[in-house]
């Protein structure tokens, strides 16, 4: 059995503003690309806070799973709904429909995204292309959100990554138990 040819290489990176990113009012940070592993995973650190959530999406070509560093999370996925604090993790399966609040006023999180089949995780490159030069760590006092943001930049540079934007009614049809986008929950 021949052994695949690999483009990877070992590396190591910090969080510093060479490797972060301005993103919806949050500091998108990313540590291992899926240019640099073959496209099978992406890793980010996502600083965030309440009102800076994605819309429900769902990820055509990848796993994803949170580590909560600082703060509190809840998440709708199926028929769950799902509270994580510091130090706990949740797994949201590739093609299942997903959502989230922070529950805390900031989230620092390491967000994991692995391949599911053949093709290359896409979130990164998502963030990447959303994303713009950051001049410091700390979130943005006044940045355009999704709440606030024409959705038709963001839906594109997710269909061009794997990654659907649910409408309002394919929402309440999937998460029933979402309180709706751009709803504090505490």
């Amino acid at each position: 059995m021949t052994k695949p040819e690999h483009t990877t290489t070992a590396f190591n990176r910090t969080a510093t503003l060479d490797s972060t990113v301005a993103y919806m009012g949050s500091l998108m940070t990313f540590l291992a690309k899926a240019s640099e592993t073959d496209g099978r995973f992406a890793l980010m650190e996502y600083y965030t806070k309440p009102g800076n959530e994605p819309p429900p999406h769902i990820h055509d070509r990848e796993h994803e799973m949170y580590f909560v560093l600082d703060g509190s999370m809840r998440f709708y996925c199926e028929d769950k709904t799902i509270d994580i604090h510091a130090g706990d993790v949740v797994f949201l399966p590739q093609g299942k429909a997903h959502a989230f609040n922070c529950t805390s006023a900031q989230v620092r999180t390491l967000i994991l995204v692995a391949a599911s089949g053949e093709g290359s995780v896409g979130l990164d490159n998502y963030f990447q292309t959303m994303g713009e030069a950051t001049r410091s760590m700390s979130l943005p006092e006044h940045a355009t959100t999704y709440v606030e943001d024409t959705p038709e930049r963001a839906i594109k540079a997710c269909h061009d990554n794997g990654i659907y934007v649910m409408s309002e009614e394919e929402t309440r049809l999937a998460l029933p138990q979402y309180p709706g986008f751009g709803v504090p929950v505490r």
